[in-house]
């Protein structure tokens, strides 16, 4: 019989069970809810709560729109979206991140203080986050996804580096060092550590996880940055790891002479979603009836009542 493990750190982050809740709250209240973009980079869970009644909508359509609820998800948005609310009288379901809110904060801050500076952020380019935090500047930060990039900044200015709060640290660490060591003397380096530990962490945990079983299965959606981060670290130690994004992808030939599975996934893959891809496992291996696991129950029972 193969034995099959679900990662226990796996799942929704703080700042993404925040929203998912907010939004089942309003939901229960109200037929319709808008929200500006995925409100998880995950189709099943967007779909899911398509069928609740949350209508998915981008800028253009906020620009459109008049007396409504819009929710806005964890990731953050750059000022101008506020000011687009306000002006066509748009209530806002206000879920950023409360770390990535914060980060927002430092930012404009520090740009307000000193405008001609570089400021830095090492994220991915259109990413949602990162242009909450791009908008924090007037659209003056440059964003660098990789060293290559860093090489094209001016290192006779002062430079002051933050990164996307979901990115890995080694690379960050990358970076800074890359910048110490060409910029100026003449001129100002600080960087901050704005990646968030709750995310971070887990690339220790899930490598650990990893090396534990035959065969990993990472279930994530492909629009997710964190998810790319912590599949390729399974990769890393385990080169017996695959993505999916539901059950339907697993192939059975995968499981030939696997004793063990272990299955985890991103900060925006649902509980319920992992539970799925092991019960699909069970159901078609033949093993029979799956065994009952006190933890899971508690899980879906805690995923049903929102309190995750």
């Amino acid at each position: 019989m193969i034995k099959i493990e679900i990662d226990s750190e796996s799942g929704f982050c703080f700042g993404v069970t925040t929203a998912i809740n907010k939004a089942e709250e309003k939901l229960a209240e109200e037929k319709t809810l808008y929200c500006l973009g995925d409100i998880v980079h995950n189709g099943m869970e967007c779909e899911r709560l398509r069928q609740l009644g949350l209508v998915t909508i981008n800028h253009h359509d906020l620009s459109q729109l008049h007396d409504v609820k819009v929710m806005l998800r964890a990731h953050g948005e750059p000022p101008e979206t506020y000011h687009v609310a306000e002006k066509n009288n748009v209530e806002i379901v206000d879920t950023t991140c409360p770390v990535v809110l914060q980060l927002q904060k430092r930012i404009k801050k520090q740009f307000d203080s000193n405008p001609d500076a570089q400021i830095v952020i090492f994220g991915k380019n259109g990413h949602a986050e990162v242009l909450g935090l791009v908008g924090q500047t007037n659209n003056k930060a440059i964003v660098v996804e990789n060293l290559e990039d860093v090489q094209k900044l001016d290192f006779n200015r002062d430079i002051f580096l933050y990164s996307q709060t979901t990115k890995s640290l080694d690379e960050f660490h990358l970076i800074i060092d890359y910048i110490q060591n060409h910029i100026s003397k003449t001129c100002e380096f600080k960087s901050f550590d704005t990646i968030c530990r709750q995310v971070a962490n887990r690339i220790s945990h899930i490598a650990a996880f990893a090396q534990r079983h035959d065969l990993i299965l990472f279930v994530s959606g492909g629009k997710s940055s964190n998810g790319k981060v912590l599949f390729n670290e399974c990769k890393r130690v385990n080169h017996n790891s695959r993505q999916v994004e539901c059950p339907e992808e697993i192939h059975m030939e995968w499981l030939k002479n696997v004793s063990s599975v272990g299955i985890c996934g991103a900060t925006s893959t649902p509980k319920w979603l992992m539970e799925d891809c092991r019960k699909f496992i069970f159901e078609h291996t033949n093993q029979g009836q799956e065994p009952v696991q006190i933890d899971n129950i508690i899980n879906n029972l805690n995923y049903k009542h929102s309190i995750l």
